[in-house]
């Protein structure tokens, strides 16, 4: 019996060449070319953004790159058809794909790194890809069954913006992927684009791995000063509000352009960002593929810390906050696993710490704090750093996990 006419009466729905018995031989054959080759990578990863502009292939490239310096084995696809970008991210323009058997082998960027793209493909770097939906569909197609990955840890899969054909694509074909890294910048508008990104995921049943904020402030390169330049924040609030992990923050620097032009990663410059992206690099390896349950360790290991917000930063009077927002933190791994924002209640005398107490709250971090309110917190058991910046939540919630926060004078002591 041939495999095809098994599959007719096979039941089995998890099986990648369920419904054979309904598609045409050469169908068929794809389909388990193409299962074949995705069974020898064990991880699978789609970099989305829902606009352009954000970085998200300057993500793809750096997480690709971070990922083979640490062992890995890694491939890199990029399957923006109408705008490659890795390449150039890489500095490997002009490099040939050769042939073998039928089969593509991807270039080699480094021992642990392989990359593939449209861009590899094109006569002329400077070429318009005009193609519609199907071409588009072929071509991915073609990169995940035909191309000759071999076994990988990990591949990245850097997808256009936005939700439409390539993304799509990518989804329906890797059916087993770990989850997708959302990439946005703190600008209302990019954060609109975002959340239906965050949607088209789940409607697709495609985890969300977690969201990073790209461009969320400038670093002086001189003095090191920060700036937000597009505010900072409404990354780690979106996540927050539809209920998925926020995985950090990337600064502004010149030194990122700079690399970018010139074909180097800025994951290997030491700077201040590329030590923001390796936190994050490790909390996507932390976080690959789990659902939303499996990021929350014990109960017990928990410990909730509050910080009152006003304007995306905590504000330095207590009672005058608009949101809290609410983290989770597993104190013994050092890491936040979740969190929430939530309105301030009803200002009124003594409510604040019986509400935070009913929130679970351990630790607040508060810039200034009358005397009655912080006895009502101790003797809720809730513990209080006061004088603590007017910076944006995550990050002091950061440094107090670190034990680096620095706090001041209580600036609001009636």
């Amino acid at each position: 019996m041939q495999d095809d006419e098994k599959c007719q009466s096979c039941t089995n729905t998890e099986c990648p060449s369920a419904g054979a018995g309904k598609r045409t031989t050469s169908e068929f054959e794809e389909r388990r070319q193409l299962a074949q080759r995705l069974s020898k990578i064990r991880h699978k990863i789609l970099v989305l953004s829902g606009k352009g502009g954000v970085g998200k292939s300057t993500v793809a490239a750096n997480l690709a790159v971070h990922l083979a310096s640490a062992g890995n084995s890694v491939g890199l696809l990029d399957v923006d058809v109408h705008g490659p970008s890795i390449p150039r991210l890489l500095g490997l323009q002009g490099s040939p794909v050769r042939a073998r058997e039928n089969m593509l082998l991807p270039v080699q960027y480094s021992e642990k790194l392989r990359v593939m793209s449209i861009g590899f493909l094109l006569q002329h770097q400077d070429d318009a890809v005009i193609w519609r939906g199907p071409m588009k569909y072929g071509v991915i197609k073609q990169f995940l069954k035909d191309v000759v990955w071999g076994e990988l840890d990990y591949l990245i899969i850097d997808s256009p913006p936005g939700t439409g054909d390539e993304p799509l694509s990518v989804a329906q074909l890797v059916q087993d992927a770990d989850g997708a890294v959302i990439v946005t910048t703190p600008q209302a508008l990019a954060i609109s684009d975002v959340r239906k990104c965050v949607n088209f995921c789940k409607k697709l049943s495609l985890p969300v791995v977690g969201v990073i904020e790209n461009m969320s402030g400038f670093v002086c390169p001189g003095c090191g000063r920060r700036v937000d330049i597009f505010k900072s924040g409404a990354g780690e609030q979106m996540a927050a509000e539809m209920g998925v992990p926020f995985l950090g923050r990337i600064p502004i620097e010149p030194g990122i352009v700079e690399a970018s032009d010139e074909g180097r990663p800025f994951v290997a410059q030491g700077s201040q960002a590329s030590k923001h992206f390796e936190q994050i690099a490790r909390r996507i390896v932390e976080l690959r593929g789990r659902p939303m349950s499996d990021h929350v360790t014990a109960e017990a290991q928990l410990v909730r810390i509050a910080v009152p917000v006003a304007g995306g930063k905590l504000t330095v009077h207590f009672g005058h906050a608009e949101q809290f927002m609410i983290f989770d933190v597993d104190r013994q791994g050092r890491r936040v696993v979740r969190s929430e924002v939530l309105p301030a209640p009803e200002h009124k005398p003594g409510l604040l710490p019986q509400w935070l107490k009913d929130q679970g709250v351990k630790v607040v971090l508060a810039g200034g704090m009358g005397t009655r309110a912080k006895d009502l917190l101790a003797e809720n058991g809730v513990e209080v750093l006061i004088g603590v910046p007017s910076q944006v939540p995550s990050a002091l919630v950061e440094a107090y996990i670190a034990g680096t926060l620095t706090t001041g004078e209580n600036v609001c002591d009636h």
